[in-house]
C-alpha cells in the first residue's frame, strides 16, 4: 500500500478536511499547504497527483496520534525516514489505542480472522526472533476493519 492511499483511507474514515488534516500535521509541528495535501490525496492516474513521502506520512501519524490521544510532554518524536507497515501499524495502533484484542475484533469485521501470538509479531522490534512483516493485505484488511468500526455513517 501505498502512503497516498493510507492518507486517504485516514481522511474518509475520520471524515477529516483539509483544515482538520493541516491541523492534524501542525500538531506534529510541521506546516503543510492546502495545495500540498489536494495532490496527495488526488487519484494516482491526475497529472497533479504527488507522492506523499515517508518522513510526510511519520509526520502525519505522529500528529494523528497526538489529536487522537493527547501532545505528550517534551519534545516530539522525530519522524522516520523510512516507513513499512508495521510502524504504520504500530502508529495507528497507538493513535487509536486499541488493545489486542479489539485489534482482533477489527481484522475480523473485514473478514480476516488472525491470532494473538501472529498479531504481537507484527508490534515486535526488528531484530526479535518472532518479528513478522506486516503484508498489505493485514494493513488493508486493519483500515477496511477501522472504516467499519469508525467511520459514520
Amino acid at each position: 500500500m501505498t502512503n497516498n492511499d493510507i492518507l486517504r483511507r485516514i481522511r474518509y474514515t475520520f471524515d477529516l478536511n483539509d483544515s482538520q488534516m493541516i491541523a492534524i500535521f501542525h500538531r506534529a509541528e510541521h506546516e503543510v499547504t492546502r495545495e500540498e495535501i489536494s495532490d496527495w490525496l488526488k487519484k494516482d492516474d491526475d497529472p497533479a497527483f504527488k507522492d506523499c513521502s515517508d518522513t510526510r506520512m511519520a509526520i502525519f501519524l505522529n500528529g494523528f496520534i497526538n489529536k487522537r490521544r493527547g501532545k505528550r510532554e517534551g519534545a516530539q518524536p522525530k519522524p522516520e525516514t523510512r516507513l513499512n507497515n508495521n510502524i504504520i501499524f504500530t502508529k495507528l495502533k497507538i493513535a487509536l489505542n486499541l488493545k489486542a484484542e479489539e485489534i482482533i475484533e477489527i481484522l475480523a469485521l473485514a473478514g480476516f480472522h488472525i491470532g494473538k501470538h501472529e498479531l504481537s509479531a507484527f508490534f515486535r522490534r526488528p531484530d526479535h526472533k518472532h518479528y513478522r512483516e506486516c503484508k498489505d493485505q493485514i494493513l488493508r484488511n486493519f483500515l477496511q476493519g477501522v472504516q467499519l468500526k469508525f467511520r459514520e455513517e
